[in-house]
């Protein structure tokens, strides 16, 4: 049996990251977090991640801050943006600069993500 991907998700919404976790951890390895610094000891601890998705507005740290941070470290990284707003000229920018790989809508749709995710495998 193959191994499950490992995706990391954050989100300073604890009932997000609840939703999250229940909806796919059957399918995959999930680790979870509530803000950028969670994020980054996360990637430290489970390196072999090969997805981190990130909500876009968390108070401290920014999604987009956030995967900045963490892109200095880990380029190899697959980066996704998770958003209740529009899409801003930030998220726009970070797709064309390679920062992010895309991003989801809140309310998530579970087969939009794990179409993405399973191209990583």
């Amino acid at each position: 049996m193959s191994e499950k991907i490992k995706i990391i998700y954050i989100d300073d919404e604890k009932i997000n990251v609840m939703l999250f976790q229940i909806n796919f951890s059957v399918n995959y390895e999930v680790y979870t977090g509530y803000s950028g610094y969670e994020g980054l000891n996360l990637l430290e601890k489970h390196s072999d991640t090969k997805a981190v998705i990130s909500d876009l507005s968390m108070p401290e740290m920014s999604g987009i801050e956030f995967i900045m941070e963490a892109k200095k470290k880990y380029p190899e990284k697959k980066f996704y943006i998770l958003t209740g707003f529009e899409v801003t000229d930030e998220i726009e920018n970070a797709i064309k600069s390679g920062l992010i790989q895309g991003y989801f809508r809140k309310p998530f749709c579970m087969q939009e993500i794990e179409k993405e995710i399973n191209k990583l495998s």
